[in-house]
This record gives C-alpha cells, sequence and structure tokens, in this order.
C-alpha cells in the first residue's frame, strides 16, 4: 500500500462520516420538529442500516477473497456505506 493509496481512504472515510454527522443532524431536526420530515423518515433511519451492512460485508469479503489489498478491501466496504449516507443527505437537503 502506497502514501497516496492511503491517503485517498483517509480522505474517503472523513467524507463520509462528514456526511454522515448531516445525515444524523438532518434527521434530529426533523425529529424536533424544526425541519420538515417525510412520513416515516424515522422507521426508514433503522430500516436501512441492516441491509447496508450486508452490501458493505459482502463487498469488502469479496475484495477480500479477491486478494485485494486491505486499502482496497476497505474501499469497497466503505462504498455502499458512502454511497446510501451520500443518498440520504441528498434526500434530505431538499
Amino acid at each position: 500500500m502506497n502514501p497516496l493509496s492511503f491517503l485517498t481512504l483517509q480522505t474517503s472515510f472523513a467524507s463520509m462520516v462528514f456526511e454522515a454527522q448531516t445525515v444524523i443532524a438532518l434527521r434530529m431536526l426533523g425529529m424536533a420538529g424544526v425541519l420538515p420530515a417525510a412520513r416515516g423518515e424515522n422507521n426508514r433511519m433503522v430500516s436501512e442500516k441492516g441491509p447496508a451492512m450486508v452490501k458493505a460485508f459482502a463487498a469488502g469479503t469479496t475484495a477480500a477473497m479477491a486478494g485485494k489489498r486491505p486499502d482496497q478491501i476497505m474501499t469497497a466496504a466503505m462504498a455502499p456505506l458512502s454511497r446510501k449516507v451520500h443518498a440520504n443527505r441528498k434526500r434530505l437537503m431538499k
């Protein structure tokens, strides 16, 4: 693993964490009634976790079984989670 791939992984992780915190803040504001929230948002918040984690686990396992480097495995595992977090942030910011 070269330093650039490690930096790329860190940047991707930091971006996902920032977006996740934004999603949490938007959902909390929706629960508090400060922002309008879609009906069923609280249920969606809980029900989407399991399938997203299964996809992340499957992607990471597939990468590991293919003999990928640790940074590639982590990137593969983070990809489904990053997509879900990004989609949630985009949807909640409308």
